[in-house]
């Protein structure tokens, strides 16, 4: 994963360290944004909706590479999901590895990027729950990390990480997830510039452009006053995933800027530089950590295009949490 225009493929804490695992989570706030809200909290593609307002229009099978997250197996590694399915509501625990294809191993050796060896994202196909998790890893190679997805439906499991091998570059590698019960799937929100995090107002300025870099700037209030105190969180002030509605391809961007650089002020803007690979809808994941707590604001986007009349009004509240 890189800063500025490097878009790498690339999702609650986890308190316990497991036997002979390697702890690689911090202990703290997952991020959670569930059900149509802004809020915190293998071998193939089994399935995947239907790409939606163009998001596969233009971008895409135009010679440029394939965005993050869309397939289980890339750059000679296989994300082999042990849990493919789980209940709604109820706790469970998440178990993967990431296996070398030339010697059918799991890999054990990985590079640190942000104070962590892999980054774990969960998102409904839908786009209303979001989930960025902190594995532990055994000795063996097998990650683990307790959830609970509080909607039914299909929900996309995301690994970013670097292999710690000589010139490796960073690999997101996708594989699907079945969550049993009702599932009642949700329209996108619609575009909103401002969000309520729990008592936190966070401002969106910029726009996504397909093909091109751009920046966008996300600032952070809280009772009307600028907070300019933002905490490190994973090595920046802020930490932002993209996903595009329809297929759920991953983007991962970092901030232009991290703490101690002597130019990145802690707030109250964070901010980034996005190339979208398409037009299409968005949702954007910010992470930022303040007083302790990690919290997240989701924002639907529009690359390329004016918002489209049927996405559903956005709720003000964002997710739980569940760094």
């Amino acid at each position: 994963m890189q800063t500025g225009l490097k878009i790498s493929a690339f999702a609650v804490g986890l308190a316990a360290a497991f036997g002979s695992a390697y702890a690689v989570g911090d202990a703290l706030d997952p991020a959670v944004a569930p059900k149509g809200t802004a809020r915190n909290d293998g071998h193939g593609a089994k399935y995947h909706p239907a790409v939606e307002e163009g998001a596969a229009e233009e971008g895409a099978g135009k010679g440029s590479e394939l965005p993050g997250g869309l397939q289980v197996s890339d750059g000679g590694f296989t994300l082999d999901l042990g849990t493919e399915r789980v209940e709604a509501g109820e706790p469970a625990e998440l178990r993967f590895a990431v296996v070398d294809e030339d010697t059918s191993r799991n890999v054990t050796a990985f590079s640190r990027e942000h104070g962590k060896e892999l980054h774990l994202i969960v998102a409904s196909n839908d786009l209303a729950t979001y989930r960025h998790l902190h594995p532990v890893r055994s000795a063996d190679g097998t990650w683990s990390a307790p959830v609970e997805l509080p909607e039914a439906g299909g929900y996309r499991v995301f690994a970013d990480f670097t292999p710690d091998v000589k010139n490796a570059e960073g690999v997101t590698l996708g594989a699907d997830l079945a969550v049993s019960g009702d599932a009642r799937p949700e329209p996108l929100p619609r575009e909103q510039r401002t969000v309520t995090v729990d008592g936190y107002e966070v401002t969106l300025d910029g726009a996504l452009r397909p093909g091109s870099g751009s920046e966008l700037k996300l600032a952070v209030e809280k009772d009307g006053r600028p907070v300019t105190d933002l905490q490190p969180y994973l090595g920046a002030y802020g930490h932002l995933v993209a996903l595009r509605a329809g297929d759920l391809a991953y983007l991962h961007v970092h901030p232009n800027g991290e703490p101690g650089d002597g130019r990145t002020k802690p707030g109250p803007e964070v901010s980034f530089t996005a190339t979208a690979p398409s037009k299409g809808a968005y949702r954007l994941f910010l992470d930022f950590r303040h007083e302790g707590k990690v919290r997240t604001a989701a924002f639907t986007v529009h690359a390329g295009g004016a918002a489209p009349e049927k996405s559903a009004p956005e709720h003000g509240e964002s997710a739980g949490h569940g760094h």
